[in-house]
């Protein structure tokens, strides 16, 4: 599933991505929020909550797109609540 901004396309992540093609998905739309949208920078920190932790420490493919999902979600709501973004 596609969404469309006014700067890019946003994909959903699949099972079959590897971890590098999510750290560069992660990193894309991290440099799209801190130049477009640094008002939401403040939130990326609490975001990562959802990746592992010391305890566990692992961070595979399902850990990383469930964080670009959470910052791809943070994104769309923030464009919808503010279409003249």
């Amino acid at each position: 599933m596609k969404f469309i901004t006014k700067f890019t396309v946003y994909s959903k992540p699949t099972v079959m991505e590897s971890k590098k093609e999510l750290t560069e998905k992660i990193l894309k739309i991290t440099i799209l929020i801190q130049e477009k949208y640094p008002e939401l920078s403040k939130y990326l920190s609490e975001v990562e909550d959802t990746l592992p932790t010391f305890e566990h420490p692992d961070v595979d493919a399902e850990a990383l797109a469930k964080y670009y999902q959470t910052i791809d979600e943070m994104l769309k709501d923030y464009l919808l609540e503010h279409p003249e973004r």
